[in-house]
């Protein structure tokens, strides 16, 4: 038995009793196939990157429509309130009434009524009266005199007023008491007193004038009474 030979088996049998070697057979041709695969992918890239970029084309914009948010539904819009119109009263101009018998031309009556007139009462004359003379006379001039007297029961003042068409006063004076103002312009000659005089009592004014020929004042007044001795 021992020199019998046993027969060989054949390939296609050793292949099909051992599945392992159909699955590594696989597995080597899928690794193979993947190789040349990405070989040709890579060529393909290399081939795209030396390209030149194609030129991007830009679009136009479109307007945008602005859209407005619609009312939303819980809220529910409130119409607007007018204002109460103001009134303006304008003020109407009074024209003044014409009568049926004015004629053209003639002036509107005035609204307004012209103010009272005012009445003023006369003062009451002075109680100072006087009386003139002539005290000395010489070549050239005189010396002349006013004496006055308050005949009334109050104290007051007094201003004497000589005129004169020939002659100038060159001087005056108070006998014996405070001396006033004097003033001479255009031939009249005024004297106020200094201090009002007292009841009763009296008191001298006197004056140098100049003079041509023998002329003495035309008029000599107390206030507005006249002077005696003339």
């Amino acid at each position: 038995m021992s020199g019998t030979r046993r027969a060989r088996p054949s390939p296609g049998a050793a292949i099909t009793s051992s599945p392992w070697i159909v699955v590594s057979i696989g597995v080597i041709v899928m690794v193979v196939l993947l190789v040349v695969a990405l070989g040709s992918a890579r060529a393909r890239r290399t081939y795209t990157d030396g390209a030149p970029p194609e030129p991007a084309m830009s679009l136009p914009e479109l307007p945008v429509a602005a859209t407005s948010a619609p009312p939303s539904s819980g809220t529910t819009p409130v119409p607007p309130v007018p204002l109460p119109e103001s009134t303006v009263v304008l003020p109407t101009r009074s024209t003044p009434s014409r009568s049926a018998g004015a004629t053209t031309g003639s002036r509107p009556a005035s609204s307004s009524a012209p103010p009272p007139a005012v009445l003023v009462a006369p003062s009451a004359p002075s109680p100072v009266t006087g009386r003139y003379r002539e005290v000395e006379a010489f070549h050239g001039g005189f010396i002349g005199e006013v004496l006055l007297v308050n005949r009334g029961d109050r104290p007051s003042g007094w201003t004497v007023t000589l005129n004169f068409e020939r002659g100038r006063v060159t001087s005056s004076w108070v006998e014996s008491a405070e001396q006033g103002t004097a003033s001479f312009a255009d031939g009249v000659f005024t004297y106020r007193s200094g201090v009002d005089l007292a009841p009763g009592a009296s008191v001298a004014l006197r004056f140098h004038v100049e003079r041509s020929g023998n002329s003495g004042p035309t008029s000599c007044l107390v206030g507005a009474t006249e002077c005696a001795g003339r």
